[in-house]
């Protein structure tokens, strides 16, 4: 209900750009070149948490983005939804053809990494999920089949990410997500790219791809395991002893390790400044 009210208020009274102020518009030229004017890069976190994936951003985080971030996620600016859904669309394209040489085609599955339900009751919406669902139909406008699989979960509190160093927010998401029941299938065949509004340290983002990670891997060794049970039933005891033995084995191990096909990507709209990556190999 906050949320269509919001929307019904956006469209009928006169609003101010949300990036800077600019009168009788939500979103000006100049901060819409801000936001989604420049071709998106890699960022890497300083330090860079251990299991990060590649990251791509649209845009620095600084005055008129972080502003229209903000207005959109802590003042519910939903007419903002759009356009910050076509500059992380941006990002996710960036990080599909950084990795198109893996061979992987498929529908793109964009997974946001969830806000904490507090959070979410707070603000009356699911801002990076808004954003994912803008990006996903920006995406296929453009031709690249796309959706939203949002799979991932707290499976604990944790403590509001502002103000703490990149060590203590590492501790604080440290095991905090999981792959909801079933989730696993909803990936399946797609090519999975996480999505969030901004990165700063990178711990949610590590830890959402460690909790996918390990989903996938779980659903991998069931499928092996079940796999393994039917050539048991078509061959010779013996000759299907030696052979399931070794096939579920290998064959376990070496699709665990590949279980999202192409390498895990992420995208998000804005980063620090200094995180995007400048002549590096």
């Amino acid at each position: 209900m906050r949320g269509w009210w919001r929307d019904f208020t956006d469209l009928v009274l006169p609003a101010d750009c949300a990036g800077c102020g600019a009168p009788r518009t939500t979103l000006c030229a100049r901060c819409r070149t801000a936001l989604a004017g420049s071709a998106p890069r890699r960022v890497r976190p300083q330090p860079e948490p251990a299991g990060l994936p590649a990251v791509y951003a649209s845009a620095p985080y600084a005055e008129a983005v972080r502003a229209l971030l903000l207005a959109h996620k802590e003042r519910g600016a939903l007419t903002l939804t759009g356009a910050l859904g076509a500059a992380l669309a941006g990002a996710v394209r960036a990080g599909l053809d950084a990795s198109a040489g893996t061979g992987t085609s498929g529908t793109v599955v964009l997974v946001p990494v969830p806000s904490a339900r507090w959070a979410v009751r707070a603000r009356g919406h699911d801002p990076v999920r808004r954003m994912a669902l803008a990006a996903a139909g920006e995406l296929r406008r453009a031709g690249t089949p796309a959706r939203v699989a949002a799979v991932l979960r707290q499976r604990r509190p944790v403590a509001d990410q502002a103000g703490l160093d990149a060590r203590r927010r590492l501790a604080n998401m440290a095991g905090a997500l999981e792959v909801t029941a079933g989730g696993d299938r909803l990936l399946a065949g797609g090519r999975v790219v996480l999505v969030d509004d901004l990165v700063t340290t990178g711990a949610s983002l590590a830890e959402a791809a460690r909790a996918l990670r390990i989903g996938e891997s779980r659903a991998v060794y069931k499928n092996a395991t079940r796999e393994g049970r039917e050539e048991r039933s078509t061959g010779g005891p013996e000759k299907a002893k030696w052979e399931t033995g070794k096939w579920v084995h290998g064959a376990a191990k070496k699709t665990v390790a590949n279980a999202l096909g192409p390498p895990l990507r992420a995208a998000v709209i804005a980063a620090p400044a200094d995180s995007f990556e400048i002549n590096r190999n």
